[in-house]
């Protein structure tokens, strides 16, 4: 059964709790803003964010784990992939630093983490080790208000819709993510409109997978040659930094 989050807008009072929770878990460091940031709080060391909007309306960003994912869907080497229980993650030793995945999402969620020697994307990745060990996301745990809340897919549409039902004025009339680029595991409620969460505003309710298919196929071949050039380039980098380890251990063992 897919898995999914919750968060109730009104319910939201902008404590941060769950952004700390999150760097704390993943063991993400302090962020460096860059000039070239979108002003929405994620980065490559953020991966859950809140912005803020007029009425004290706090709105928690984070990856929202489409059901059929348009990052996974051109993504050339497999580095992305949606899982069984609805996370979409990332295998950083695959990446090629190609970022098609930064262009393809539609909610502009992954990062690119230029402090790294060998860069690679950075997103949440909704808890997954935890979710497979029985347990919840770390956001969703550290939330004092239950603002936000995970559980199976289906089970937080029924909820969400009967808030809406039980409370008559209080939201508006719809579930985001329950159909947007053919669904997301992560869902929101909300008072006031959330469009400004996906580029474009309106992205509709098909996959996206359905154009990002069409458009891989387009790429010229000479991509693939590409791709080998940067694959070697990964593979050089990567076994001149094991070199330098060793040399490294070498002269540690000297020194003693």
């Amino acid at each position: 059964m897919s898995k999914g989050i919750l968060t109730d807008v009104t319910k939201c009072i902008g404590c941060l709790q769950c952004v700390s929770a999150c760097k704390e878990v993943h063991h993400l460091e302090a962020d460096e803003p860059r000039i070239w940031q979108k002003n929405d709080g994620l980065s490559a060391e953020n991966w859950t964010s809140i912005i803020t909007k007029p009425g004290n309306r706090f709105i928690r960003k984070q990856c929202r784990h489409c059901l059929e994912p348009a990052c996974a869907s051109v993504c050339p080497v497999g580095a992305l992939h949606k899982t069984k229980i609805g996370a979409v993650v990332y295998d950083s030793s695959k990446c090629l630093g190609c970022r098609y995945c930064m262009m393809a999402c539609p909610f502009g969620i992954p990062r690119y983490d230029w402090d790294k020697i060998v860069p690679h994307v950075e997103k949440c990745i909704l808890c997954y080790d935890k979710i497979k060990d029985g347990e919840q996301p770390a956001c969703t745990q550290a939330c004092p208000q239950k603002a936000t809340i995970f559980g199976e897919r289906s089970e937080l549409l029924k909820i969400a819709h009967q808030r809406i039902k039980e409370n008559p004025g209080k939201y508006i009339n719809k579930v985001w993510g329950e159909h947007e680029a053919g669904g997301t595991s992560v869902l929101y409620l909300s008072d006031i409109d959330l469009g400004f969460l996906s580029y474009p505003t309106n992205i509709g309710n098909k996959p996206l997978p359905d154009k990002t298919k069409t458009a891989m196929e387009s790429v010229p071949f000479a991509f693939v040659g590409m791709g080998g050039v940067m694959l070697g380039l990964n593979w050089i980098i990567r076994r001149r930094m094991e070199f330098a380890k060793d040399e490294n251990k070498k002269k540690d063992s000297a020194d003693e």
